[in-house]
């Protein structure tokens, strides 16, 4: 028997098409025709997906705004023996959506939860990039802040995977090529739709094509990982001033390097090279 032919009541989180409705999954529709509500995170948007394959349910909303009070509702469906499926607009509940505080309490209250796989922008994202995906990493919305978007991209040692905003795409672009002109990168935009499209380049061509051509749709960006070199200049450097604080606490330095290395794994010997490099008049 099939988990979602058993009648008891649970939460099923159910992921629906990016872009083109084919793309549901047999389970989904299955669980989506059965439940007795299905939480959508825009009732409108989800009518047409069930339209579409002649699935008829009620409907209610569950949405950032509402979410903690309506969780509480839908929980007591559960409890009484319900089928209460969760949806977002596209692609999995929960990422970068609606229905974290939903799933939560109801794993709290030991309620019956099952997730469904299905579409994700971000896997398909991460495969149509080229990039190398044995290490990497989602991050969901790119920082709008120059130093903490810089401190993300300079620190990355495997692939980002974010979603960005077409508006900021283009300063995206020209940061990170600023930061590093050759650096790979995957521009995914509309993926499944009618137009999509995946530009692949450097930093520095896609932000030159992207600032004298405007994008629109969603848009997933696609980020091959930081240089090695980089990356441990800028944790080194973290780590050495953690032993210089150390040592102006009061800590002998060597002492303080060998603390250090053996929480951040960095070489004890580097460490207290860096600092002594450095002239301080204590060591």
């Amino acid at each position: 028997m099939t988990p979602t032919a058993v009648s008891v009541g649970r939460l099923v989180v159910c992921p629906t098409p990016i872009g083109n409705l084919e793309d549901v999954t047999l389970r989904v529709l299955a669980a989506l025709a059965e439940a007795d509500v299905v939480a959508c995170e825009d009732t409108r948007h989800t009518r047409v997906l069930l339209d579409r394959h002649g699935i008829s349910a009620r409907l209610v909303s569950l949405h950032e705004h509402n979410e903690r009070a309506r969780a509480g509702e839908l929980l007591e469906r559960v409890r009484a023996g319900e089928v209460v499926a969760l949806v977002s607009d596209a692609g999995t509940p929960l990422i970068s959506d609606p229905g974290y505080v939903l799933v939560h309490e109801c794993i709290a209250a030991q309620l019956p939860l099952e997730v469904l796989p299905g579409p994700s922008a971000i896997l398909a994202a991460l495969v149509a990039s080229g990039l190398p995906s044995e290490s990497w990493r989602f991050v969901g919305f790119l920082p709008r802040a120059g130093t903490e978007l810089r401190e993300l991209l300079s620190a990355a040692g495997e692939t980002l995977v974010a979603f960005e905003s077409p508006r900021r795409l283009a300063g995206t672009l020209a940061e990170l090529a600023a930061m590093d002109g050759g650096r790979a990168v995957a521009v995914c935009r509309e993926l499944t739709k009618v137009h999509e499209e995946v530009r692949r380049g450097t930093a520095a061509k896609l932000a030159e094509h992207y600032r004298a051509q405007g994008v629109r749709g969603e848009v997933v960006l696609v980020i091959g990982a930081a240089q090695a070199q980089a990356v441990h200049a800028r944790e080194l450097g973290e780590a050495v001033a953690t032993v210089d604080e150390l040592v102006g606490a009061g800590a002998k330095p060597r002492v303080a390097a060998g603390v250090v290395a053996r929480l951040t794994g960095l070489r004890a010997n580097e460490l207290y090279r860096q600092l002594t490099s450095r002239g301080n008049d204590e060591l």
